[in-house]
């Protein structure tokens, strides 16, 4: 499980093809810290170190992760936000977050609001009813908070600190990005439609 409160950004230093696998290797401050078999999110994709280096990481995403992330559009010295498993002990100052991503979504417009950006994303109106206002959503494996949602769009506003510590700071319009809709709410949406006959 994680946060969403993002630890350490990582450059995309070398990509391996195994079969339908790629294999990335990780360049970041936080490489030497890692552990064999650790749990790790990079871009909010829960995966596990395979390799370890003096200052990087592998990891491995299989096919499936590759078809439903945008994990297969990595490329060498693409940023990655990284978080590592939240302990027990540890306030969880984001939101309950499982690495297990639901989709993704385009980013379509990033306003300079003279102090913070506003980012707007477009995704699969399916989706719609697991994002409200002010509702928990991660992006990228950041947790954040919805504005103005609609059915096949919402934004988030970006403070200083998160824009200049995560990737937030590369993305250009088009950018795809990878989203885990809140957990309680897909349990309770769920509920819902099992209710209605609806599965």
């Amino acid at each position: 499980m994680f946060t969403g409160i993002i630890e350490d950004t990582g450059k995309v230093i070398a990509i391996q093809e195994n079969g339908q696998n790629k294999t990335f290797r990780i360049q970041a401050a936080i490489s030497s810290e890692l552990k064999i078999d650790q749990s790790v999110s990079h871009n909010g994709i829960c995966l596990t170190v395979v390799a370890l280096g003096e200052d990087w990481h592998e990891v491995t995403a299989i096919q499936e992760t590759l078809d439903l992330t945008a994990a297969k559009s990595w490329k060498l010295n693409d940023l990655l936000n990284i978080e590592r498993a939240a302990q027990i002990h540890a306030r969880l100052d984001g939101h309950i977050v499982q690495g297990h991503v639901d989709s993704t979504a385009k980013l379509l417009e990033v306003e300079d609001e003279d102090g913070s950006w506003r980012f707007t994303f477009q995704f699969d109106e399916q989706f719609a009813p697991l994002i409200i206002s002010k509702g928990s959503i991660c992006i990228d494996g950041v947790s954040l908070t919805v504005i103005a949602p609609t059915r096949d769009s919402f934004q988030v506003a970006i403070i200083p600190y998160t824009y200049e510590h995560t990737r937030f700071q590369s993305y250009q319009p088009d950018a795809i990005v990878n989203l885990e809709f809140d957990i309680i709410g897909k349990y309770i949406l769920r509920s819902e439609r099992l209710k209605q006959g609806l599965y």
